[in-house]
Order: structure tokens, then sequence, then C-alpha cells
């Protein structure tokens, strides 16, 4: 019976430490070791990165001379008390990283690594993270009984389940003093109010974006870089709001992505005049950045049928118009094979309808059928 029980024992304690292994997918800012299948050259670094909730990261230091890997569950130095959290970046990787982030404190202001988490520390950190969610929603009815302006979009408790981190948005500048009392006395725990940006909460909260992959925020972005609407209209983008705003209601980061590509193909482009020849005068429609294309209309009100237009073109009419010479064509005979896409409406051959079952032809065959068998239709039938 000892043994049996020493067996179920061993099973519950496998069954925790299962529950609490590491899973990247369900975690934020990833990091990837490119440097796991370089040998160490022996000056290695006691800085280790520890993961919190979602996109929470710090650096450590492991003055103990712990053996540890990615995933390991550790408890680290916090004020006041412990926190628990996962290695995400040890050795060299994490120096370089931290030197990236220009995070460069004394070693004496990095905090240090107590121990590998116990069974203890798990249960419960694993409690305190059951009621981030009620005490956010809590939370939330509290400030507006207050009449605060602001969101609380998130709550974190710390590890120890001593502390716990209320993250808001807010336009303007809040007074809450009284919310923190309020918030003290129902959750019995010392409270921090951090305030973050809209970006920062898509990136807490994650999601998937247009393009169909994980929010840039959730994923890898750390840095955020202002974006405006001279991004988009540098890259010929529709300045519709619906389309070029993120998540967090803000224009889209990946708009700062290829924008140094652009700027540097339109460096040598001629400006967006109109053109004037002897066959009229010809309005500018669109650009192809990347084909070195211009497309013109020859009837300002109606930008149908568009002409390509090779940029070399352009300027070649441009220097011709500033002389007081027109051309007698738009396009030469050496330009006349252009590789250009036309436009076509790439659904209007094809019906909305088309995979709709068709009633009428069920019926019909019955009809078919009855009549070569010799039966008289249905009442149904002849309806």
């Amino acid at each position: 019976m000892d043994n049996e029980e020493n067996k179920n024992a061993e099973k519950d304690s496998n069954n925790k430490t299962e529950e609490y292994s590491y899973r990247p997918d369900d975690y934020k800012l990833n990091s990837v070791n490119w440097l796991s299948d370089i040998p160490d050259t022996g000056n290695e670094t006691d800085i280790v990165e520890i993961r919190f909730k979602n996109t929470r990261k710090a650096f450590f230091r492991n003055v103990n001379n712990l053996r540890l890997k990615e995933g390991d569950v550790v408890a680290v130095e916090a004020s006041p008390g412990h926190d628990i959290g996962r290695v995400s970046m040890t050795g060299r990787l994490a120096l370089i990283k931290m030197k990236q982030l220009k995070v460069v404190p004394s070693p004496e202001d990095i905090k240090k690594i107590y121990r590998k988490a116990k069974t203890v520390d798990l249960e419960k950190w694993e409690d305190a993270r059951k009621q981030e969610v009620p005490t956010m929603l809590r939370a939330r009815t509290l400030a507006k009984e207050l009449n605060l302006n602001m969101k609380i979009g998130d709550v974190e408790y710390q590890g120890d389940k001593t502390k716990a981190i209320f993250y808001y948005i807010a336009d303007e500048r809040v007074d809450f003093r009284q919310l923190i009392k309020v918030l003290a006395e129902n959750f019995r725990v010392r409270i921090e109010m951090r305030q973050i940006g809209a970006r920062q909460e898509a990136g807490r909260i994650g999601g998937v974006g247009s393009c169909g992959r994980e929010l840039c925020c959730a994923s890898y972005l750390t840095n955020f870089v202002s974006v405006t609407t001279a991004y988009a209209r540098c890259q010929e983008l529709s300045l519709n709001p619906q389309k070029l705003a993120g998540q967090c209601g803000k224009l889209k980061c990946c708009l700062n992505f290829e924008l140094d590509s652009y700027v540097d193909r339109q460096k040598n482009f001629p400006p967006k005049e109109t053109l004037e020849t002897e066959e009229g005068k010809a309005y500018f429609s669109k650009i192809e950045i990347f084909k070195d294309l211009y497309w013109y209309s020859f009837d300002r009100d109606n930008l149908s049928n568009p002409v390509a237009v090779p940029v070399s073109r352009v300027k070649e009419v441009l220097q011709m118009n500033r002389k007081g010479k027109k051309p007698v064509k738009l396009i030469d005979h050496g330009y006349e094979n252009i590789d250009a896409d036309t436009f076509t409406d790439v659904l209007g051959s094809e019906s909305l309808t088309r995979f709709d079952k068709n009633k009428k032809r069920k019926k019909n065959k019955k009809k078919n059928i009855r009549k070569r068998k010799g039966k008289r239709p249905d009442k149904n039938d002849r309806k």
C-alpha cells in the first residue's frame, strides 16, 4: 500500500510539473537563441533574461551559479518579497540583448535570482494568476464608481501574491490616490499603478492582424516608433483609416518596415505634374514605384483608360514642356512595349452566387423522370 501511495504521489507531482512546463506559444516576445550552436569561449556572463506575464521582461543576475536553461521557472528578487518568472535567455545572448536595449545598469542595481521555483512557489503563483481577471473586472467597476477617466487594461499579481500591478490607459492626468486606497482595502495587497499606451495594451492583450499573422507588438516588436500619414502617402496607400489603423486604433507599425525602400526608390522620380501633348493634357492618375511607371489619363474628371508611362519618358516630356514644346504623342515609339499591369476587374467575370444550389433544376429533373416513366406529376410538381 505504501508503495502504491508513493507512486500516486510521484504521478501527481509529475502532472504538476507538466502543467508549469515551458510552452513558447503561450508567451509573447519569444526569444530565439541563435548562438546555441556556437561553443562557449569560457567568458560566460551571469546575466539572465526572465519573462513574466505577457510582454514584461527583465534582466537578473545568477549569483548562485544555478544551472538554468530556457523555460526554467525561477524565483527572483522583487520589492518587496519575490516574484516568479520563466527563463527566456541566458549566456552571451542575454548580455548582447541588454546592450541593444541600452540597459546597462551597475551590477549592484541588477536584482538577483534566488532559486528554482519549488512546488509551494508554483502553487501560490498559480492561485495568484487565477485571481487576475476577477481583480481586473472589479477594479474597473471601482474606477467607474469614482468617476475616473481611465481604463484598466490588465492586472498582474506578483509571484508571492503580495503585490499587484494595475496597467491602465488614460488620455489625461488621473488622480488615482483614492482608487489605490479602495483597491488595497478590497484585495489586501500592495498596489502599483502603471500607465501604458494604446500600443503597449495591444501588445499585452495580443491578437491577429489583418495580414493573418500575430501582432508585431506581441511577437517581437519592443520599441515603438511614431507613425504618421506621410508614410502612407510615400508608399502610395489610400488614406483609409479603417485599413491603416491597427487593433490599437493607431496607425500600423508595419508602415515603417518598407518606408526606406520607397524613399530611396523615389529620389530620382519627377514631380507628379500634368503633361501637355498635342493629343491633349495628360493628368496624373497613380504611380507604380518599383516598376518605374506613372499612369496618366486624358480625362480629368474620369480617370478611366489610363496609360502607363515610364519615368524616363515623363522626364523627357516635362523637359519639353518647360521649354514650351509639346510632344506629338504621350508614348513614343521607343516606349511601346511596357510591362505594365492593366486595370481589370478580377471578380467581374465570376458570379457571387455561382456556388448556390439551384432548386429549380431539381424540380425539373423530377418532372422529366416521371414523364419518362409514364407517371403523372404530383401536385407539388404542378405548382
